[in-house]
C-alpha cells in the first residue's frame, strides 16, 4: 500500500517497479483473454499510462495489483469497442492485427470444438435447423418445407442459433 501512496506523490521509481513486478502478469492476462498479442501489446501500455495518469485517484486501501487488472480489463473493452467499431465501418476488407488475431483464433482446432459443443446443446429443432442451414446448405424455404413449417420460423431459430454463437464467440474472445 505504501507503493499507491509514492506513486500518488509523483515518485517515478515506486511506479517503474510496479511496472516492472507487474508488466508480464497484465500481458498475460490481456493475452489469454484476447488471443491477440496486438490487443495484449496495446492494452499492457495503455494499463500502465493510465496508472500514471490517474495516479492521484489511486485507492490506497485497495492492492496494487487489483487496480491494475481492473484497469487492464477496461482498457481492453475500451480498445475492442473500438476496433470493433472501426472495422465495421473499414469494411470487412480490412486487415488489422486485431481481425488477423481473430481469424488466427476462429481456425483453431479448440475453438471450432467449442462452437460445436455449442450447437449441440441447442435445443433440438434449432439444432436441427441450424445444421441443415449450415452444414447441408439448405435454404430457409428447403428446411421449411422439410419440418411443415414457415421459412420465417426458420429464419428464427437460424438467428437464435447465430447470436447465441455469437455471444459464446465474444465471451471466449474476452
Amino acid at each position: 500500500m505504501h507503493l499507491i501512496k509514492r506513486i500518488k506523490e509523483n515518485d517515478q521509481k515506486s511506479f517503474d517497479l510496479v511496472y516492472e513486478s507487474y508488466h508480464d502478469q497484465i500481458y498475460g492476462y490481456v493475452l489469454h483473454r484476447s488471443k491477440s498479442t496486438y490487443i495484449a501489446q496495446e492494452v499492457t501500455q495503455l494499463t500502465f499510462i493510465k496508472l500514471w495518469s490517474n495516479r492521484e485517484t489511486l485507492n490506497e486501501e485497495t492492492a496494487i495489483h487489483l487496480q491494475l487488472f481492473g484497469m487492464a480489463r477496461q482498457v481492453m473493452i475500451d480498445l475492442l469497442r473500438k476496433e470493433s467499431v472501426r472495422f465495421k465501418y473499414e469494411g470487412q476488407a480490412a486487415e488489422t492485427p486485431f481481425t488477423d488475431s481473430l481469424i488466427d483464433a476462429i481456425e483453431s482446432r479448440e475453438l471450432l470444438r467449442l462452437m460445436e459443443e455449442d450447437i449441440q446443446d441447442m435445443p433440438r429443432m434449432r439444432k436441427m435447423i441450424f445444421e441443415l442451414s449450415r452444414k447441408n446448405g439448405l435454404s430457409h424455404k428447403e428446411i421449411a418445407e422439410i419440418f411443415s413449417i414457415s421459412p420465417k420460423t426458420v429464419e428464427y431459430h437460424i438467428g437464435k442459433a447465430l447470436l447465441q454463437l455469437k455471444q459464446h464467440l465474444y465471451s471466449i474472445m474476452l
